[in-house]
């Protein structure tokens, strides 16, 4: 298959998405090292790949914001500008290839906008994108995990090459400020960070137990814990560590960016998480990761690659992908030892190979 000069990444969220596509990105390039790659993203996804090497150009829609502000007479001036000023840079340039990693409406509908000679997709898309496609969508295996499916389509594509690392770009000032949260002298082997929120209800485990686990990880493995989140779980997380007696963690949620964040997790040697998008980010940064799944399936969405954990119930009605349960057996019956026995598996092996 020819070379490809100009191509068009579009992947809009969320950051747990974006993140599974940063293999085939770099795989996309050095299989392709003289094209000019260019990914159209929304905002508060676009600093995962603010910086990459591999890419030329980022295209950010602000499309929750413009949703919100629109509804305001005296900002729709301003967002109508906004938004001609982004589908004038979105039609700006021509492609050889446009390729929707997204699968939805919004998605395809931009794919369509986009002046592309190529625009390709994968199957199983939702919300009619198939129909923006200038060609037969690639089939993918949607019991495959992310990250494969979208590598997938870079064979498609005549990708032979499929070595990548998938890290998140940093930058020097956001290491400079982490090791200032930390203290740049604390050993990556004494770090733990637990991040206990997710967006779904289903997905969460009881603060009581996080607080047992925090207060077991410091004492039976003396090490750091460090609880992770947003500014939003920052009181829940409080209360956690109330519940503790105050000894100890540090609570970082809404204290990091998302490269912060990342570089973050590159410190230390384990994440305790449910299934959300800083358990990606940690697993691209080479954190080994003890994951907690419930209502989803980790052979799709659980952490990348090899030495991690995932904690499962196995009760039969998981994963059912529903955001609302009466009564969420399948994180209540996951205990505390379980967990702990996960983590100490995990340390133990990485210090018998260090």
């Amino acid at each position: 298959m020819s070379k490809l000069s100009n191509i068009l990444i579009i992947k809009l969220s969320s950051i747990g998405d974006v993140v599974h596509t940063l293999p085939f990105l770099e795989v996309l390039k050095k299989n392709n090292p003289d094209s000019n790659i260019d990914w159209l993203i929304e905002e508060e996804a676009s600093h995962v790949i603010t910086g990459h090497s591999s890419i030329n150009h980022i295209i950010i829609s602000k499309r929750k914001a413009w949703e919100k502000e629109i509804l305001n007479p005296f900002n729709f001036i301003k967002v109508s500008a906004e938004v001609a000023a982004f589908y004038k840079e979105l039609k700006k340039t021509s492609y050889d290839i446009v390729i929707d990693l997204q699968g939805l409406f919004r998605s395809g509908f931009l794919t369509a906008l986009s002046r592309g000679k190529r625009k390709i997709g994968m199957s199983g898309g939702r919300e009619g994108a198939s129909f923006f496609l200038k060609e037969l969508p690639v089939p993918v295996d949607y019991e495959q995990h992310a990250v494969d499916r979208y590598l997938k389509v870079a064979a498609y594509l005549g990708c032979n090459n499929n070595e990548f690392k998938g890290e998140i770009p940093v930058f020097e000032q956001d290491k400079k400020l982490t090791n200032g949260l930390l203290g740049s002298d604390t050993k990556k082997n004494n770090i733990i960070a637990v991040n206990p929120i997710a967006k779904w209800k289903t997905k969460l485990w009881e603060a009581g137990k996080f607080s047992e686990l925090a207060l077991r990880l410091q004492k039976e493995l003396n090490c750091l814990v460090i609880f992770t989140g947003s500014s939003r779980d920052r009181p829940v997380i409080d209360e956690m560590i109330k519940q503790m007696g105050n000894n100890g963690p540090l609570n970082l949620a809404g204290r990091t960016s998302l490269k912060e964040l990342a570089y973050l997790y590159s410190r230390c040697s384990l994440l305790v998480c449910t299934d959300t998008g800083p358990m990606h980010i940690a697993a691209a940064m080479g954190c080994r990761v003890v994951a907690l799944f419930g209502p989803t399936a980790p052979l799709r969405t659980g952490p990348y690659g090899t030495g991690h954990r995932v904690i499962r119930s196995g009760i039969d009605c998981s994963p059912c992908f529903k955001k609302e349960c009466k009564d969420p057996k399948c994180m209540k019956v996951i205990t505390v030892n379980a967990v702990i026995d996960a983590v100490r598996s995990i340390i133990l092996k990485g210090s018998s190979t260090s």
